[in-house]
């Protein structure tokens, strides 16, 4: 069985934090993108795909809710598998630390899966751009200039 020290968990600790504040920075400019389809939504300024709009970011907005919550997992574990250490409960420590592990595996992942959602949805916004152009990347790239 591999050794574990207190280290190990310990080395954990920046790349969960620093993931915790990528979290919250997505959450907080999905936070401000909501009010402001909420402003437009009420002044009347109705978009046409605002519905796909909404459904996109609920979905994104559950996605960091679950990101973050197994983000704030992952730190549990390791603090736990700290004094499980402490104690000298090695066995213990190593199945906390394999949660831990794996708590953060699934947080990344639905990153992810976020991450693609949230292009989806820069994809909806430009949908109306090019319908006004009835343009897209494949015709732009092979217009014919006269």
């Amino acid at each position: 069985m591999l050794e574990i020290n207190i280290n190990t968990p310990a080395l954990l600790f920046p790349a969960i934090t620093l993931l915790m504040l990528a979290y919250t920075n997505r959450f907080l400019s999905l936070a401000s993108l909501v009010r402001k389809l909420h402003d437009e939504y009420h002044r009347g300024e109705k978009e046409k795909n605002i519905l796909a709009q909404i459904r996109n970011i609920r979905t994104r907005l559950n996605l960091i809710r679950y990101m973050q919550g197994l983000g704030v997992m992952s730190f549990l574990c390791c603090v736990l598998c700290m004094y499980t250490i402490y104690r000298n409960w090695i066995l213990l420590a190593h199945w906390i630390f394999a949660a831990s592990l794996i708590f953060l595996l699934m947080s990344i992942i639905l990153s992810l899966l976020e991450i693609n959602k949230s292009t989806k949805a820069i994809e909806l916004v430009l949908s109306d751009i090019e319908e006004l152009s009835k343009g897209n990347i494949f015709t732009d790239i092979f217009k014919n200039e006269d």
